[in-house]
C-alpha cells in the first residue's frame, strides 16, 4: 500500500493504483493536471462539429462500446439488449447487472473511473444502485459539462485526432475549422484501408469512384488512383491533417515493380479478385507511395497491426463489421515490417512512424524493430505505440513500457491514445498515468532508478503529455 495511506486504496481513492509514497507524489504532484493529447481516436466528427449532447446515460456510455457489448454477452445477456431494441433504461439496467461480473477485467475499473468523473459518482454500479446513477447520471448530462466541448474542456484536451477515410467529404471538419468554438483542436486523419486491402473487386470498385469524386479525378488507372489519394491528402492537410493510420492484419512481405501495380489495379477494376500474393503485392506497393507522400509532407504514419476482424459469422451477417467479434491475429508481422520501413529508409523517405501491435506475443518485435530506423536527429522518431485493444489494461501497458524500456528509450515514449468512440474514455488517460507513475514510482523505492523527483517527474510529464505535443506538432 502506499506509505501515504492507511488501507489498501479502491477505484475511488485518490491512490489507486499508486503503491509507493513515490508513486504518488509522481501522480498527484505532476502527472494529474495535464492537459491530453488524443492524436488518435474514433470520436465521430458531427458529435465534435454540432457539440453534441446526450439524452441519456446509455446513449453516451453504451452505444458503439463493444468492450462492453463483448462483456454483456459473456455474461450471458441476449442481445436485445445490447444492440436491439429494447429500452435505453433496460440496456442500461442489464450493464449494471453486468459490472459486478467484470472484476479483474478492466472494464471494471473503468467503469467506476467514468462514474467519478465526470459525473462525479463515487459508488458501485450493482442492480441495487443502477436506478439512482441512472438519475444522477441523466440530470448531470443535461449541463454543459457533459456536452461534446464540456466534456473535452473539462479534460483538458488540447487535440483529437479522429479518424477518417479520404474520400470522406470533411464537412463536418470544414464546420468545426470555421465555427472556431471547440476548445480543442479537432484535426482529421488519413486512413485509406478501403483503397490499400483490396478485397471483394465490386466492393473496390465502388470505393474507386467514392474517391474519384471526392477528388474530382476520373480514376482509370494505378497513377490515377495514386494522383486521388495525394489529391485528397491536400484536402485534409488543408485542415490541419498530419497524420495517416493503416489497420493491417499483417504487414506485407513481397516485392513489386510499377508494372505488379498496374496490373494489380486492372485486376481489380475488371472484376476479377486478387490471388493471396498479388493482394500483397498491392499492398506493399500502396504503403510504399503512400508513406512516400507522407514523409514529403511532414506527415506521421500509424500502422495497427494484428487485428484478425469478424470472425464470428453469425454475427457479421446480423451487424456487419464493428460487432464487437474482432480478435488477436498470430500472422508473423517481423519480415513484413521491416521490409516496408526499410524500402522508405533507404531511400531517405520514411516518415516519423507509430507502430501498434495487437498480440501481446509481439512486444519485443516491434520496440526492437522501432530500433532499427532511429535517427534524422528526431528523438523516437520511430515509436513503438501505446498497448492497443484487448492490450489497453494495466497488465498490457505495464508490459509495453516494460518491453519499450528494455529495448529503446521510454523517456521519449508519446504515451496513451484513446482510440474510442467514447467521449469518457478519456478516463483512460487517468487510468494510464496511474499506471505510469506506479511504474517509475516503484522503480524509484527499490533503487532502480535515482530517487530524484523532478528528473524522473520530467520524464513522466513527457510520457503523459509533452512528448506527443512536440511530436505530433501540437501549438501552445
Amino acid at each position: 500500500m502506499p506509505e501515504t495511506a492507511s488501507a489498501a486504496p479502491g477505484i475511488f481513492d485518490e491512490d489507486f493504483l499508486l503503491t509507493t509514497r513515490q508513486s504518488c507524489r509522481l501522480y498527484h504532484d505532476v502527472a494529474k493536471q495535464l492537459p491530453i493529447i488524443d492524436y488518435h481516436c474514433h470520436l465521430p466528427p458531427r458529435d465534435l462539429a454540432t457539440n453534441r449532447t446526450f439524452a441519456h446515460p446509455t446513449e453516451i456510455w453504451l452505444e458503439g462500446d463493444h468492450y462492453k457489448w463483448r462483456a454483456m454477452r459473456a455474461n450471458g445477456v441476449d442481445e436485445r439488449y445490447i444492440t436491439g431494441d429494447a429500452s435505453p433504461r433496460d440496456k442500461f439496467m442489464k450493464w449494471a447487472e453486468t459490472v459486478p461480473q467484470t472484476v479483474l477485467n478492466p472494464l471494471f475499473h473503468w467503469t467506476h473511473l467514468e462514474l467519478k468523473r465526470p459525473f462525479g459518482i463515487q459508488q458501485w454500479l450493482t442492480p441495487a444502485s443502477a436506478a439512482a446513477i441512472w438519475t444522477r447520471m441523466g440530470k448531470k448530462l443535461q449541463t454543459p459539462a457533459l456536452s461534446a466541448h464540456g466534456i473535452l474542456k473539462s479534460w483538458k484536451v488540447e487535440l483529437v485526432g479522429t479518424t477518417d477515410d479520404p474520400a470522406d467529404d470533411l464537412l463536418h471538419h470544414r464546420h468545426i475549422k470555421d465555427q472556431g468554438d471547440c476548445p480543442a483542436e479537432v484535426i482529421p486523419t488519413f486512413r485509406p484501408d478501403r483503397g490499400i486491402n483490396p478485397g471483394d473487386p465490386a466492393s473496390f470498385r465502388s470505393y474507386v469512384d467514392a474517391l474519384g469524386a471526392a477528388a474530382n479525378l476520373t480514376i482509370r488507372s494505378y497513377d490515377d488512383f495514386v494522383s486521388a489519394h495525394e489529391t485528397r491528402m491536400d484536402a485534409f492537410a488543408a485542415l490541419g491533417c498530419r497524420m495517416s493510420d493503416h489497420a493491417l492484419e499483417a504487414p506485407p512481405e513481397e516485392d513489386f515493380t510499377g508494372a505488379d501495380l498496374r496490373r494489380c489495379f486492372r485486376t481489380l477494376v475488371s472484376g476479377k479478385p486478387l490471388s493471396a500474393g498479388q493482394s500483397g503485392t498491392f499492398r506493399a506497393g500502396m504503403l510504399y507511395h503512400l508513406g512516400k507522400s507522407y514523409a514529403a509532407r511532414g506527415w506521421i504514419q500509424q500502422f495497427h497491426i494484428g487485428a484478425l476482424r469478424n470472425v464470428t459469422t453469425r454475427m457479421a451477417k446480423r451487424f456487419g463489421s464493428d460487432a464487437g467479434c474482432d480478435t488477436i491475429g498470430d500472422r508473423p508481422v517481423a519480415r513484413g515490417l521491416a521490409c516496408i520501413l526499410d524500402r522508405l529508409d533507404r531511400e531517405d523517405h520514411l516518415p516519423k512512424t507509430i507502430l501498434y501491435n495487437l498480440n501481446p506475443a509481439d512486444n519485443e518485435v516491434f520496440a526492437a524493430m522501432a530500433g532499427n530506423f532511429q535517427g534524422g536527429g528526431i528523438p523516437g522518431k520511430i515509436q513503438y505505440g501505446s498497448a492497443w485493444w484487448f492490450l489497453d489494461q494495466k497488465d498490457g501497458m505495464e508490459r509495453q513500457m516494460n518491453a519499450l524500456a528494455n529495448m529503446g528509450l521510454i523517456s521519449r515514449f508519446i504515451g496513451m491514445i484513446t482510440d474510442s468512440r467514447s467521449f469518457l474514455s478519456y478516463s483512460r488517460h487517468e487510468y494510464f498515468r496511474r499506471i505510469v507513475c506506479d511504474l517509475f514510482g516503484r522503480a524509484m523505492k527499490h533503487g532502480q532508478v535515482p530517487h530524484d523527483l523532478k528528473h524522473i517527474g520530467s520524464i513522466v510529464e513527457a510520457i503523459c503529455y509533452r512528448n506527443a505535443k512536440t511530436y505530433c506538432g501540437v501549438r501552445s
